[in-house]
């Protein structure tokens, strides 16, 4: 029985195939939606649970939204392997088919002006954080941060800063000390060898500090809420963590 459309991401028509049974959200098994040069990645849901009014009280429960979110990003990565996705926000759900081809319609030129900048290039995670807080640090720790980043910035077409706090979408539970970088970069496929191994030798000028590379991910930090806004890149959003706050306002993410 046909049921709403959960939507993962949009793309670019591509010939590699998926993993053999990827499954995603609710379980359910994701296929591809093509419309004017354009493919949306989805899975059919069940309407008890992702209708409007079910979704928007279902993502005030943080373990079902947590649920969904892990699903969501399971498929993204498994298009990431394949090719350049455009990651959507977690939630994100049209009705049925008609309304998903209407949803291509109307932001398709977005969406291709998305893809084209992100064409080729995958989302890397630094961060760097004290071990402890010895008095002194914060300046030595600044300096290298300092440099680090001009490095880096080196290798990537755009990047972008989070509050160094604010773990909850790359970082783990658990850390001690103090967080002082929390920062994504966007890179080309072809940069990216080069970019890991310079984070991996500067490890080594940070007595200290302990430096943790993560990824390479889809661009979520690089995917803009309104594509038309030139805002973006080191004072852009994060679409990291745009997507779960955009798991708790279903009224935006349920598209009729």
């Amino acid at each position: 029985m046909a049921g709403p459309r959960y939507v993962y991401a949009v793309c670019r028509p591509f010939r590699a195939a998926l993993q053999a049974q990827l499954i995603g959200v609710a379980g359910a098994p994701v296929g591809l939606l093509g419309h004017h040069g354009l493919v949306a990645v989805v899975s059919t849901v069940p309407e008890r649970d992702f209708a409007e009014e079910p979704l928007h009280a279902h993502l005030a429960d943080p373990q079902w939204r947590a649920a969904v979110v892990r699903a969501h990003r399971g498929v993204v990565d498994a298009l990431t392997a394949v090719t350049t996705p455009l990651p959507l926000r977690a939630a994100t759900v049209c009705p049925d088919d008609s309304a998903l081809r209407l949803m291509l319609e109307t932001h398709g030129a977005a969406f291709t002006r998305a893809l084209d900048r992100l064409q080729g290039r995958v989302e890397w995670s630094v961060n760097v954080y004290t071990e402890k807080q010895p008095t002194g640090m914060s300046e030595e720790a600044e300096r290298f941060v300092t440099r680090l980043h001009g490095l880096l910035s080196r290798y990537a077409d755009e990047s972008c800063f989070r509050d160094p706090q604010d773990s909850m979408f790359f970082g783990a539970a658990g850390r001690t000390g103090h967080t002082v970088l929390n920062a994504s970069y966007l890179v080309s496929r072809a940069d990216s060898e080069q970019f890991v191994e310079l984070v991996d030798r500067l490890k080594g000028d940070a007595p200290g500090l302990r430096v943790e590379l993560t990824g390479p991910w889809a661009a979520y930090s690089f995917t803009r809420e309104n594509d038309d806004d030139d805002e973006g890149g080191e004072n852009g959003e994060s679409a990291g963590a745009a997507e779960f706050a955009g798991a708790q306002k279903a009224k935006r993410t349920w598209v009729s």
